[in-house]
């Protein structure tokens, strides 16, 4: 079932986080190894607050920015289309075809270095979620970061096999990956039209075996989210928040855990719910 009302995110500290003469809210919560989690299109929801409280919970300091849309707000079609709207033109964000490294993700590097200061350990976990999908890779190029996930990421909307990163990002990235062994781990409904087969090729096409693309039915995933997903996304495609199911052995919740798994054995950390996957 969909979460129907707005959130307050009272359990978390706000912040603002200036870097490069750049200042955005941030909420921050819990102890352990930081992870940098980016909200989806159009914005802070419910279901991407569900997901923070799931990983604080999980034994990790969670850095949940504010990028666009209304904080806490469950997304509406109409607020949800102008949100998108706004995006699509602003500055820090490349939703289309050759438009490169959006501008965003450099601010979110930083963020990602205060994160590893604050709460030491070897490293940072960075999560995109759909339009900000691409950023958690991209954020590679600080050495900060060990473990990105990349869920259900969208951008370039115009191109359904494109990834949304310039070519010379693109080329450290794989250094990058390369050199210190890093994985970095996908998900995707396999009849998302936003994150299509053609996506995942060009991520395996760029980072070899370490990508980890898993692919989930899209029967399977709930068929009750918000009105911005079932009006204007249209089909399944956020695994882990909107289109989650909460029920033990459900797909998309075994995809919850693999992630938390995954977060835990690259930051070196144990999961204190003792959660497990299949």
């Amino acid at each position: 079932m969909a979460i129907t009302e707005p959130q307050a995110l009272a359990d978390f500290s706000k912040r603002l986080f200036e870097t490069g003469g750049v200042g955005k809210t941030v909420y921050v919560g819990g102890s352990g190894p930081a992870v940098v989690l980016m909200p989806e299109m159009p914005g802070i929801s419910p279901d991407v607050i569900r997901l923070a409280r799931w990983i604080r919970d999980a034994g990790f300091t969670v850095y949940l920015p504010s990028l666009f849309g209304v904080d806490g707000a469950v997304p509406t079609t109409a607020d949800g289309r102008e949100v998108v709207r706004r995006a699509c033109v602003s500055a820090e964000f490349r939703a289309f075809a050759g438009g490169g490294t959006s501008p965003v993700t450099a601010w979110l590097r930083g963020l990602a270095r205060t994160a590893l200061t604050e709460c030491g350990g070897p490293g940072v976990g960075a999560i995109g979620l759909c339009f900000t999908g691409n950023f958690a890779l991209t954020m590679t190029l600080e050495p900060a970061v060990i473990a990105p996930v990349v869920n259900h990421p969208s951008l370039p909307l115009d191109d359904p096999a494109g990834l949304e990163i310039g070519d010379e990002d693109a080329a450290l990235v794989r250094e990058r990956v390369e050199r210190d062994g890093l994985k970095v781990l996908a998900y995707r409904f396999d009849d998302d039209r936003w994150c299509t087969g053609k996506r995942f090729a060009a991520y395996r096409a760029l980072l070899g075996d370490a990508f980890d693309g898993r692919v989930i039915p899209g029967d399977t995933a709930n068929p009750e989210p918000p009105p911005f997903f079932r009006e204007v996304v249209g089909c399944a495609h956020s695994v882990v928040t909107a289109h989650l199911v909460d029920q033990q052995g459900h797909p998309t919740l075994r995809a919850r855990d693999e992630i938390l798994a995954f977060l835990a054995d690259r930051l070196g950390h144990d999961d204190p719910k003792g959660r497990e996957t299949d």
